[in-house]
């Protein structure tokens, strides 16, 4: 910055001493309020306007401030964010995609977090240990890549992603990248927190300036404030009922008025429900005291003299303006089946009985990255203690989770867990658990008509479970915790009456805890590996024949033709969320395998064909199959055959171009050797031959409806496509209903592809006649240079 920009600004006497650490773990990482200052001011002379507090940190961590065009929805930024995280299930891609880009170290400060790989079963103690054994080979290989790479380690048992982000790493101003969709969750702190893919962390990890669609900006303007049964969860999910889970789309939603000082970040965490690219509050006295009670002092001190830089501009403009009065908001509860199905809890019952939903509640969840706050345990806790001094215990299952080790700590010393535990919980591991999936759940048949609560943020059908049957609701923890002592979806706390062991009638009091403990946080076990200052000669080792890691393989680059004479894999009908397109729960196992995790590719998408799931016809040889099992016979009827084989045999088989040589090779030259004077079996090896060599076999496309796409780990979603034979996902906004399942789709256009230019897909039907549609596509020039060279990882080596 230059002496004049820092004395206009009146910044001179506090840049020499501003050099504060991002955090306690990188000292030699400071947080640059300067540049961001200086690229905000460039930006708003550009602009000759005021600025919302979300287009100042985005436009502060522009990597070319005075020449990017800006333009709110339509153009692409080229950024620098600070920071990277990565949860263990995602950053196995990422760290593997990392190992390939041929780079020896991340550019900027990364960290990884074990948190979505444990299974609640028994209780925290032993789901931990367990988790450790069964995923020690992965533990390791995470383990050792970051030491190799100068990536931060979490482990096992640390704590949920974004509840250490915050406890650690969040701050006012600080654009990090997670590669998790709960991210935004950092907004709670002032922070531009947005989740990506795994391809996404490795541009930035490499220093590549990282792409992202100029954001619009949807302002929710909160006054009032909260009281009684009243939650920040109320809030999200009131948003969540007004914009769908698709209305934030390409915005990011900024918080604003005089009612914002509530609990944040659960309300931008569960802002990844409505689409929304990230959620933000401005910084305040609350985020203050947070940081200065976790440790962070400085950082808030540095905060408190850029702080014009950490609100809004007074007149910026939004593009969409929504207004919440606190005082008037009541406790909701969403679902089923989707976070945007919006009930006041007064209604829910009656609701409920016309709709014919269980009324009886199974299990009663609490905690997790959305609501696992110190102030979130002690109001479960308060209402705990209620019912036990009445001698009543939940009569729903009920468990907990805490969201770091520093929460666990700190509410078994503050006695909130063993109230909770009395009254009939069961805490569970630091983890993620039955929020992703990861959850044994014993108690109810696959199958059986069920109603589960939780303070959670997602409940897609089977997420939780894997039972498509379990009615899943998300509520607010003290919500919840009141359900699972009256045991049922039609209770209103606000107004229903318990009954006591002696037989008296009460009802709740409305519930209370403290924001922030008073002794302070206790930090519990150190589960922190710092990476060593030089890690070249760290091995990292990924066995050949492991089921849980595979190295990646380049994928083919685009031949400079059109795709034509597509096939059909699956024409879906409805919702097709990343839950239906790669599953998690047992599957989360495999998400460092490419290959492996490609055999739950699709299988909960409905077939517009037969409304079956997993169920799909396949063109070649007129019969049904599974989703996958369909793709890989289209893109290899070799592969087809030995993956068959191995899944008769149970036997995980590994394959690859270069072995589906090798094995053809084998079998035509014994097939030449011991039957060579059968002409026939010569015949259809060569059959066989050809189908392998042919480029690709058959090319495919996925024809989606509504919000395809939409939910978690979608770097999974779109690389199993890609791996097992798919060109094109075409979805919802053309006209859909002009496809039938077994036509043909060629798309054109492609060698002269440009930005903003459409392209053609020709429809073939069965009857021998065409259509022609024109698809939209978002790609710019950098997309395209990937698209040209078959990926960002293939792209990234040539500029090597």
């Amino acid at each position: 910055i230059s002496q004049t920009c820092l004395l206009s600004s009146g910044l001179a006497p506090f840049s020499a001493k501003a050099k504060v650490a991002m955090s306690r773990f990188e000292p030699s990482s400071t947080i640059n309020y300067e540049k961001m200052h200086e690229n905000i001011n460039i930006v708003r002379r550009r602009l000759s306007r005021p600025l919302t507090l979300s287009e100042k940190i985005v436009y502060g961590h522009l990597d070319d401030p005075a020449g990017q065009e800006i333009d709110r929805g339509r153009t692409y930024l080229r950024l620098r964010p600070d920071r990277v995280a990565m949860q263990d299930a995602t950053a196995q891609m990422a760290m593997l995609q990392f190992i390939s880009s041929g780079l020896p170290r991340v550019a900027v400060p990364s960290t990884i977090h074990c948190d979505h790989l444990i299974e609640a079963q028994i209780g925290g103690p032993e789901d931990l240990q367990r988790a450790k054994e069964v995923n020690e080979e992965v533990y390791n290989f995470l383990a050792t890549a970051a030491a190799k790479y100068g990536v931060g380690f979490w482990k096992p048992g640390s704590g949920i992603i974004h509840q250490i982000i915050l406890e650690n790493y969040a701050y006012p101003g600080v654009m990090l990248i997670g590669t998790d969709s709960h991210t935004p969750n950092g907004g709670g702190l002032g922070s531009i927190c947005i989740g990506v893919g795994g391809a996404d962390a490795v541009d930035v990890m490499a220093g590549i300036p990282w792409e992202l669609k100029c954001p619009n900006v949807i302002g929710v303007k909160l006054t009032g404030s909260l009281s009684g049964w009243t939650s920040p969860k109320d809030v999200i999910l009131k948003v969540a009922g007004i914009l769908t889970v698709k209305g934030g789309t390409g915005a990011i939603v900024e918080y604003h008025g005089p009612g914002i000082w509530c609990r944040m970040a659960t309300i931008c965490n569960m802002g990844a429900e409505i689409g929304a690219t990230t959620s933000i509050f401005p910084y305040n006295h609350r985020m203050k005291t947070y940081m200065e009670k976790t440790g962070r002092g400085e950082i808030s001190a540095v905060a408190d003299h850029f702080k014009d830089d950490l609100v809004p501009d007074n007149g910026c403009e939004y593009d969409q303006v929504i207004e919440i009065n606190l005082s008037e908001l009541k406790p909701h509860i969403n679902g089923p089946f989707t976070p945007d199905l919006c009930h006041p809890v007064s209604e829910i019952g009656a609701t409920a009985k016309k709709n014919g939903w269980p009324l009886e509640v199974k299990v009663g969840l609490i905690g997790s990255c959305t609501n696992s706050s110190y102030e979130d345990m002690g109001r479960a806790a308060s209402l705990a203690k209620q019912a036990l001094d009445k001698g009543l215990k939940c009569k729903a299952q009920f468990t907990v989770t805490p969201g770091s080790e520093q929460i666990r700590a700190t509410i078994e010393r503050d006695g909130y867990s063993k109230i909770l535990s009395d009254v009939g919980g069961i805490v569970l591991a630091n983890a993620c658990g039955p929020c992703i999936g990861q959850w044994d759940r014993k108690d109810v048949k696959k199958g059986e008509k069920n109603t589960i609560v939780t303070s959670y943020n997602r409940n897609f059908t089977a997420r939780n479970d894997a039972n498509p049957a379990t009615h899943a609701f998300v509520t607010s923890p003290e919500i919840v915790t009141a359900m699972a002592i009256a045991g049922t979806l039609d209770f209103n706390p606000e107004t229903d009456y318990l009954t006591a062991a002696n037989g008296e009638k009460f009802k709740l009091e409305a519930p209370t805890g403290d924001e922030l403990p008073s002794r302070d946080f206790d930090p519990g076990q150190d589960t922190y590996q710092y990476p060593p200052a030089e890690g070249s000669s760290v091995m990292v080792n990924v066995s050949p024949t492991s089921n849980r890691l595979q190295l990646l393989e380049p994928f083919d680059t685009w031949q400079g033709k059109d795709l034509e004479g597509m096939r059909i894999l699956i024409k879906v009908k409805g919702k097709c969320t990343t839950d239906h397109i790669s599953a998690a729960g047992p599957w989360l196992k495999f998400r460092g395998h490419l290959d492996n995790i490609s055999n739950n590719m699709l299988i909960g998408a409905v077939n517009i064909d037969n409304d079956a799931v997993n169920k799909v016809k396949n063109l070649l040889t007129g019969k049904f199959g599974g989703v996958p099992d369909v793709a890989r016979h289209y893109k290899c009827r070799l592969c087809s055959m030995l993956y068959a084989s191995a899944v008769k045999q149970k036997k995980t088989l590994r394959l690859n171009s270069h072995l589906c040589s090798i094995l053809l090779l084998h079998l035509l030259l014994r097939t030449l050797l011991v039957f060579s004077v059968l002409v026939l079996s010569a015949v259809n090896m060569l059959s066989l031959f050809n189908c392998t060599i042919q480029a690709n076999g058959v090319n495919w496309v996925v024809v989606g409806d509504e919000n395809y796409g939409e939910g978690s780990s979608r770097e999974h979603a779109a690389l199993e496509p890609r791996h097992l034979g798919g060109r094109a996902i075409i979805v919802k906004s053309f006209d859909y209903d002009k496809i039938r399942p077994d036509d043909k789709i060629s798309i054109t256009g492609l060698p002269s592809l440009v930005p903003g230019k459409p392209l053609t897909a020709v429809i073939e039907h069965s009857d021998g006649s065409q259509e022609s549609i024109t698809l939209n596509h978002t790609f710019n020039e950098t997309q395209l240079e990937w698209f040209r060279a078959g990926s960002a990882l293939n792209r990234m080596k040539e500029l090597q």
